[in-house]
């Protein structure tokens, strides 16, 4: 199969789909592996890194849509991006389609197979191509609610671990899978108060034995959501339904009563985000208030550290990835958990969370790859 690379174009995006250590993968499979010039420069990768394990390098990424029968990628394609996919072309990439309708109607008019690393599982019931972004964002979730917090970038002038005989900072954690999870990890190595809420009781569970005792557990009701939210110096919105858009759990009537200089990370903003004013911002320019509350709800938060990232990434996409590569289409069909990746198929929205967002026909993934028409016409 030939795979194309193109560079990322979203803003402050650094990442790339590919490593060079991925394209040896795809090339020694007897694969043709297209790669744009300077597509991996965010990760130090020169193009010469990638001829050696056997790229072939173009200098526009109009070649390497053109070239390349499936696009790997790490962000979901921009407009500009859309207009370069043709019918039966995979894109393997992040998609978030959700909350996207514009982007949705592009890769449905562009006739594409848009398989979203999001929604792929596993047999554990959880989302691998995911995770490790997630772990990222997480602990980077931290690291911005620390540097937010600083007088000068807006913040109540707190520090997240205090000092002896001043009381630390209090970060309140909505959602306790792998974000959740891994932000807590981070605020609790800076000495920071953490609560955690979730309305799973045996993760909770979980959660307290994980951390033995180092972090405060709640179920999630309005209530207890409220009372934390209004006490915190931070909140870290972690919420996840695979594919769908986030719920808005945080409200503006909740966020007026908040205490001014407190910051909200929105972790979720890439489904919509979890709190009632998030707005997708970038790293160009990250924060912006409301009600005197800081709000920091950059869409792409790995993307800042690519190189950690993209390796991460790499590590979980390639072996399925490979497969596409390897048996086509086919892959999906000998693979349930490649083929709840299938978001997108010729014109076929093949995702009931991502349907019912947007209102519109979900076609079961199988019989839209066995149809092959546009069922939803």
């Amino acid at each position: 199969m030939k795979i194309g690379v193109p560079k990322e174009i979203k803003n402050n995006e650094f990442r790339v789909g590919l490593t060079p250590s991925s394209v040896g993968e795809y090339a020694s499979n007897g694969h043709t592996v297209y790669v744009e010039t300077n597509a991996g420069s965010g990760i130090n990768a020169s193009d010469k890194d990638y001829e050696l394990v056997g790229a072939t390098i173009l200098q526009t990424a109009d070649e390497v849509f053109e070239k390349a029968e499936m696009i790997v990628k790490v962000k979901e394609p921009q407009p500009v991006e859309w207009a370069r996919l043709k019918e039966g072309q995979i894109l393997y990439t992040y998609l978030h389609l959700a909350p996207d309708a514009a982007q949705t109607e592009g890769l449905i008019e562009s006739g594409c197979t848009a398989i979203a690393y999001e929604t792929v599982t596993d047999d554990a019931g959880t989302l691998p191509l995911l995770a490790p972004m997630s772990e990222v964002a997480g602990r980077l979730s931290i690291q911005a609610a620390a540097n937010v917090l600083e007088k000068p970038n807006g913040g109540r002038g707190i520090l997240l671990g205090g000092v002896p005989g001043v009381e630390r900072a209090k970060v309140v954690i909505i959602g306790g899978g792998v974000v959740g999870t891994h932000a807590a990890k981070m605020a609790v190595g800076l000495g920071a108060e953490v609560t955690i809420l979730d309305r799973s009781v045996p993760r909770l569970r979980e959660l307290d034995d994980l951390f033995g005792g180092r972090v405060i557990t709640r179920y999630s009701t309005r209530g207890a959501l409220e009372e934390c939210v209004l006490a915190a110096d931070a909140v870290i919105g972690a919420v996840l339904i695979p594919g769908a858009s986030a719920p808005k759990l945080v409200t503006k009537a909740m966020i007026a009563k908040m205490k001014k200089g407190s910051v909200l990370v929105d972790v979720a903003i890439d489904q919509g985000g979890c709190f009632e004013t998030s707005k997708a911002t970038t790293h160009a320019d990250p924060t912006y208030v409301i009600d005197g509350v800081v709000h920091y709800c950059v869409a792409n938060m790995p993307g800042s550290v690519p190189l950690t990232s993209s390796h991460a990434l790499n590590n979980a996409t390639l072996p399925f990835g490979l497969k596409i590569a390897n048996m086509g289409l086919d892959a999906l069909r000998a693979d349930k958990h490649l083929l709840n990746g299938l978001n997108v198929h010729r014109g076929m929205i093949t995702n009931q969370a991502v349907a019912t967002a947007l209102n519109k026909i979900m076609v079961q993934p199988i019989d839209a790859l066995n149809n092959g028409q546009n069922l939803a016409a």
